[in-house]
């Protein structure tokens, strides 16, 4: 028989700002975020690949810029905005980023696509006016195994359009 946990025994919880919501988990600090987000909060988004955060495929964004979530503990988020991919959008209405991947059909086995959507989300969000080179330099520590690359390029391409776009029109409406 098992001893029975103590409260003492049980993790402090730790409250997490995940895509604008309050969240709370009783995990150690030590813990992959990757971990928390896809199996504490169910975001399946960032996906778990090589777990040396040398592939891209678990990628978030922490405060607007780029992590990945599979070798930064969940208590380095602690207070800190979390953005998965699901909080750019939604199936009904994607994000700009999201919408250039799908209109230049940027996807095969579709595995790399978080990390190469959230790591061009990151860039436009501090860069709206990057060229092709600084896309091709941002994004060559994803990997994508697949060979979609000239696809990807595209999607990177016109995810600038769509967001300096969305910026223009939101300048026009005083937001």
């Amino acid at each position: 028989m098992h001893p029975q946990p103590t409260a003492s025994s049980q993790p402090a919880p730790l409250h997490l700002r995940v895509n604008g919501t309050a969240c709370q988990v009783a995990v150690a600090a030590q813990t992959a975020l990757l971990h928390v987000l896809r199996n504490d909060l169910e975001l399946n988004g960032p996906k778990y690949g090589c777990g040396l955060g040398e592939c891209g495929a678990c990628t978030v964004l922490i405060d607007g810029v780029a992590a990945r979530s599979c070798v930064m503990p969940v208590a380095a988020a602690v207070g800190r905005q979390v953005t998965t991919l699901e909080g750019l959008g939604t199936p009904e209405s994607p994000g700009p980023v999201q919408q250039a991947f799908i209109d230049c059909q940027a996807a095969q086995c579709g595995y790399c696509l978080n990390g190469m959507i959230m790591t061009v989300e990151a860039l436009l969000r501090r860069h709206p006016h990057a060229t092709e080179q600084e896309m091709r330099s941002e994004l060559q520590h994803n990997l994508c195994r697949c060979g979609t690359h000239v696809e990807i390029m595209q999607a990177a391409l016109r995810a600038g359009e769509l967001h300096r776009g969305r910026t223009i029109e939101q300048a026009r409406a005083g937001a």
